[in-house]
């Protein structure tokens, strides 16, 4: 008996880890596609011969890239609004979220219900827009940054871990004199790594991709973030090329290598950070899983 129920975890183990490899190469494979069309010369991309490995192996897609100052351009937009409005977004949801989580906080059931109450129910595009105009953030990086300042789904996720941190540890600090700034800087923060991690890749990666926001509240193209150049690269065929350009007819003939390339220079800096937050992301994404 005990053999057969051996056998059949290793059947569920093998059979798990095959979905899982399954999964993950269905995941994996799109992004191998671009990583090898973005190597790719034009005429080999054009007739259907790239799928998973460079044909005509070339780095002009990425020479056009680095040529191209309206992408950087937009990259750097991208990485303003990315490190400032996830420091915004952390520094807002933790000034609503420490407090919350304390049970000498009055009246802290009326705030919880409305933050709630926006997590069901979303504000409509009109009146988001109108109060964005008003505010006079109409054509601002701040319209990207200020009406998603705190998120209703990353706000109760932190609070959950301010309830997890005990009691009597903030008591004692209070008892040592420290004050509720001190408590929070010096000891909530620090035992708080984990979730900051994790919240802050959340809003990290929503910044990096948002580009419907850009769309609602920007006319100025100087101010257009990476996502929306892409954007227009991929649907609307619109690339920065002068006449005379020596990239002139590989983005007019097959422009399809440059558009990987930029998909490829958009993708990396997450890609390159995660590792580095990668520990203190799983030990975040399990709050709340287990009780003692």
């Amino acid at each position: 008996m005990k053999y057969s129920t051996s056998f059949r975890s290793k059947i569920f183990d093998i059979c798990n880890v095959l979905f899982l490899a399954s999964l993950a190469l269905t995941m994996l494979l799109p992004l191998i596609s671009v990583f090898a069309k973005s190597f790719s010369g034009s005429n080999a991309i054009a007739k259907g011969e790239v799928f998973f490995w460079p044909v005509e192996f070339t780095l002009i897609n990425y020479e056009y890239v680095f040529h191209d100052a309206s992408i950087w351009r937009a990259f750097l937009v991208s990485l303003v609004v990315t490190v400032g409005g996830t420091f915004i977004n952390l520094l807002a949801t933790t000034s609503l979220a420490y407090p919350l989580s304390r049970p000498e906080y009055k009246g802290k059931k009326i705030i919880l219900f409305m933050v709630l109450f926006t997590m069901i129910f979303s504000a409509p595009l009109i009146p988001s827009y109108l109060v964005v105009k008003n505010f006079g953030m109409v054509d601002t990086l701040w319209a990207l940054i200020i009406p998603s300042m705190i998120s209703a789904f990353n706000f109760f996720v932190m609070r959950s871990f301010f309830l997890n941190i005990p009691s009597t540890l903030i008591d004692a600090a209070r008892i040592d004199g420290l004050g509720e700034l001190g408590i929070l800087f010096r000891i909530v923060l620090p035992l708080s790594k984990p979730v900051l991690a994790t919240i802050g890749i959340f809003y990290g990666v929503s910044h990096w991709n948002s580009y419907q926001t850009a769309l609602y509240y920007l006319n100025d193209p100087k101010l257009y973030p990476l996502q929306v150049k892409l954007r227009q690269m991929i649907v609307n065929d619109e690339m920065s090329v002068e006449s005379n350009s020596v990239y002139s007819t590989i983005a007019l003939n097959s422009p399809e290598g440059i558009q990987m390339a930029t998909v490829v220079i958009a993708t990396l800096p997450i890609l390159l950070l995660y590792p580095f937050l990668q520990k203190h992301f799983v030990k975040g994404t399990m709050i709340g899983s287990i009780k003692e």
